[in-house]
């Protein structure tokens, strides 16, 4: 495990370091930012080493002969295996609580240190019943962004008040797109204040607008979502309102949960796998762990599609967490048993 978040911070710090030091920032903020983002590491990598661990121990038995001591004596292999399988037990529920605990306080300082005081940009907004929610220099927006990666904005508004909080400008419109620079509104009308009592009104197909904020500028921190607990995270979705906005929180709060119980079903399908792998090829461990290693990324690219689907409403949320997990699991045991037979 160690290894594993050696690398991924050497790797990380390589890709940031550049910008801690073009904004003149102190090496003590630059170890502070890296020593913090280690629960996030464990996290990630988490059911890959629970996995690995496990399959290496199996194997150091098996390619020193122990296993087979063990078999001849008659030790079934469940028995072999359960202290194996109750460790990963033990260290997921470790990384639960991590999730719960520390896990949120150390991605909200991280994502402090990276968003405000390296990149210097500060959350202008929020996200409430589909709607985004953004407060600009000199007004604020609403609109619905059906897909962050575009900058095609729906059903968008925009408010501007005078010093004595009276609103001056209302611009609203079906659509609003940012092309080369340029915000573009589609189908809208612009309502502008002529006195305390009166507003003038113009309707628009389409018309080019100044305004000071770019997409770029209504950004959410990468893991906002990890700054709320499990219990955090389930308290949100019971709040929310809107069915988009309810599916995506519940996708959230289970695919936390289910991505941190990953490692037991993984470790469950890793260890007869190892056994098969050492009977086809013979007993070494270089062939074993990048086989280990391939089931994970399987499983995990498997687990990372069936979330997209849930949050897309295909599929159930639950189901979406749960049945990986129940195939994996269910495989590795009825292969456990095999070989112990």
């Amino acid at each position: 495990m160690a290894g594993f978040i050696a690398i991924y911070v050497l790797i990380d710090f390589f890709e940031k370091i550049d910008d801690f030091m073009e904004k003149g920032k102190s090496m003590a903020l630059v170890i502070k930012f890296f020593v913090l983002s280690v629960p996030f590491i464990l996290e990630q990598m988490g059911p890959v080493c629970i996995l690995l661990a496990g399959v290496i121990t199996l194997g150091i038995l098996s390619h020193s002969n122990e296993l087979i001591a063990l078999k001849a004596c008659g030790i079934p292999l469940k028995k072999i295996t359960n202290p194996i399988i109750g460790a990963g037990i033990v260290f997921t529920l470790l990384f639960l609580a991590m999730s719960q605990f520390v896990l949120p306080r150390t991605i909200a300082i991280t994502n402090h240190i990276w968003n405000k005081e390296v990149k210097g940009r500060v959350a202008l907004g929020i996200f409430r019943n589909g709607r985004y929610y953004y407060r600009g220099r000199d007004g604020f927006y609403s609109f619905a962004r059906p897909d962050r990666k575009k900058d095609d904005f729906r059903f968008f508004s925009y408010a501007a008040w005078n010093p004595q909080y009276q609103l001056t400008t209302l611009i609203a419109a079906k659509q609003a797109l940012w092309h080369d620079d340029v915000w573009t509104l589609v189908q809208g009308q612009i309502q502008t204040r002529v006195d305390d009592k009166k507003f003038m009104t113009k309707v628009f197909a389409k018309q080019n607008f100044p305004f000071q904020e770019k997409p770029a500028n209504f950004f959410v921190p990468k893991y906002h979502s990890m700054e709320l607990s499990l219990t955090g995270l389930y308290q949100e979705a019971r709040r929310k309102q809107a069915p988009e906005e309810k599916i995506k929180a519940w996708t959230e709060f289970y695919g936390r949960i289910s991505y941190t119980l990953l490692g037991v079903p993984l470790l469950l399908m890793g260890l007869p796998l190892l056994l098969f792998v050492y009977r086809a090829w013979g007993r070494d461990l270089s062939l074993a762990i990048p086989v280990s290693c391939g089931l994970a990324f399987a499983c995990w690219g498997t687990w990372g599609a069936l979330q997209s689907l849930a949050k897309a409403n295909y599929i159930n949320p639950l189901m979406a967490a749960l049945s990986i997990h129940i195939l994996i699991s269910t495989l590795g045991i009825v292969f456990l048993l095999r070989e112990d037979s």
